[in-house]
């Protein structure tokens, strides 16, 4: 006969076991791994959440292998801590892999604790945030664990557009584990304690014979600057974590819903005269067009997405009147603000992320057109700059746009015109609006005339000018209503918060359709 076991001691044995679990690897793992400048599992999620919110699923699962000794090497939570709970009181999926135990490598029921999660977002419409930090797949487990990030990237893709998803690489991200944080939406890393690659540094000097370290290779800031496969370098876990937080405030909790709104004492009438002189005089000479954007958006603060990367074109999210909007802004502070592959690719996926969440897009142009160049053509321009004429053209969000300056040639087109659905589009009086620019145009339009005149400069200049006088303005185009009004710089701000709330309800659809054939 069993001897009864008091209710009390089943209590104590649950807490033994979650004291247990809760362990991780064991506290000499556990030192190692604050060692090295990371936080543990727990100490991520804690960190992330509101405080007391977290609540744990599947805290007791094991593996079931037993090959390769594993049966003997049980860890409740087999390397990975996944839950839910609150960040700014709002719902939040998270699983967070421990590297404590197994080096956070993947097992068949590791991979189903994060499907579990993400199963589960779905059905209620939460954003799912993954903390990374993991060896690889578990290799003793073979095609299992193979099959396990399969399952995950699967949950991945249908759930893209549907919720958010935001990736943070906190440690190693290696192999078939770098394609999950690449289906999702933003990928947040640390420097010096972060790398993504499909094949490490030892792999490639093997094959191609390059010599390069992980950091060279898959670092934070080689993502976050040549490849673009990472948005934010961050100084530290605490840090990547705050800016998962902070990026999180800004979107709806799924695709049905619009962002949370937040209420600001800026007034939404408030003109900034220095707006009046902030493009120069001369077309040739460069400004920020961040000082554009600070001016005009809530408390002058502007919340940028991959600014290390494609420096021609900036990204990121804003307020206007509390609401949160996504900028899209041509940089000539660098290259002259032309489209190049990166920037096209960079700008056209920020775009639909904006359009699957309901969150109006705001297009600042000066734009002298496409980046020239036998590099640029081979390497694929034409699609690649059809990616973002797809994206805007696709979108059905409210869109406004504002022509600084320069808007030539296809460029123009791209840019949100009004040609591709954008509701209202505003221009400066110092926006030229062209095919190209005077010194171009002339060029070509007057070949012969100059080639025949003996005074052919004095002749090109005043041709020059009264191209310029002619074409090189925004009223051509406000004639047609290519433009539906040219405002004072200073007014920028009422206009577009008047604007927002004019098509706070606006109902535009695409023709039914499984999915469109974008030039991937």
């Amino acid at each position: 006969m069993q001897p009864v076991v008091s209710p009390l001691n089943k209590i104590e044995q649950l807490k033994e076991r979650s004291a247990i679990a809760e362990l991780g690897g064991g506290e000499a793992r556990i030192e190692k791994q604050r060692a090295s400048g990371k936080l543990t599992a727990r100490e991520r999620i804690d960190f992330f959440l509101d405080d007391g919110s977290f609540e744990e699923f599947d805290k007791f699962v094991t593996h079931r292998s037993t090959d390769f000794g594993l049966d003997k090497q049980k860890f409740p939570g087999d390397g990975v801590v996944t839950g839910h709970g609150l960040v700014d009181g709002r719902e939040v999926f998270v699983f967070a892999q421990d590297f404590t135990i197994f080096g956070g490598s993947l097992s068949e029921t590791h991979a189903q604790k994060i499907c579990k999660v993400m199963d589960m977002a779905m059905k209620v419409g939460a954003p799912v945030v993954g903390l990374n930090d993991s060896g690889g797949a578990r290799i003793q487990e073979g095609v299992v664990s193979l099959g396990g990030y399969a399952d995950i990237f699967l949950r991945n893709t249908l759930a893209s557009g549907v919720i958010p998803q935001i990736s943070c690489i906190l440690g190693p991200c290696a192999g078939g584990a770098v394609y999950s944080p690449a289906i999702t939406d933003f990928n947040v890393m640390v420097k010096d304690t972060s790398y993504m690659f499909i094949t490490g540094p030892d792999v490639i000097k093997t094959v191609t014979h390059e010599d390069v370290t992980k950091d060279e290779l898959g670092g934070a800031m080689t993502h976050n600057a040549k490849s673009g496969v990472a948005h934010f370098a961050a100084d530290s876990d605490e840090h990547a974590l705050r800016i998962t937080r902070e990026l999180l405030s800004f979107f709806p909790s799924n695709n049905m819903e619009k962002a949370p709104f937040a209420p600001t004492s800026d007034p939404s009438d408030r003109a900034d005269e220095e707006l009046n002189s902030v493009v120069p005089e001369s077309a040739n000479q460069p400004y920020d067009i961040r000082d554009v954007i600070n001016k005009v958006v809530d408390d002058g603060y502007f919340f940028e997405t991959q600014e290390h990367f494609a420096a021609n074109i900036v990204v990121g999210f804003a307020r206007l009147g509390g609401h949160s909007v996504g900028i899209v802004a041509n940089q000539p502070a660098f290259l002259a603000g032309v489209l190049d592959i990166d920037a096209s690719v960079k700008a056209a996926r920020f775009v639909r992320f904006c359009d699957a969440f309901n969150i109006p897009l705001i297009t600042f142009e000066d734009v002298p057109g496409f980046l020239p160049g036998v590099n640029q053509e081979h390497l694929g321009i034409i699609r690649h700059g059809a990616k973002l004429l797809y994206a805007f053209a696709e979108a059905t969000v409210p869109k406004i746009t504002v022509i600084t300056r320069k808007a030539y040639g296809g460029a123009y087109c791209v840019m949100a015109s009004k040609h591709i659905r954008t509701d209202i589009n505003f221009a400066y009086p110092t926006a030229e609006i062209a095919v190209m620019g005077a010194e171009g145009a002339v060029g070509v339009l007057y070949k012969k005339e100059l080639l025949d005149t003996t005074n052919s400069e004095e002749n090109r200049q005043r041709i020059v000018n009264e191209f310029n006088e002619k074409f090189a303005n925004p009223y051509v185009a406000a004639e047609r209503g290519f433009i539906d009004e040219v405002i004072e710089p200073k007014f920028t701000r009422p206009k577009l918060i008047r604007a927002l709330n004019l098509l706070q309800n606006k109902r535009d659809t695409n023709p039914p359709k499984k999915h469109g054939n974008i030039p991937l």
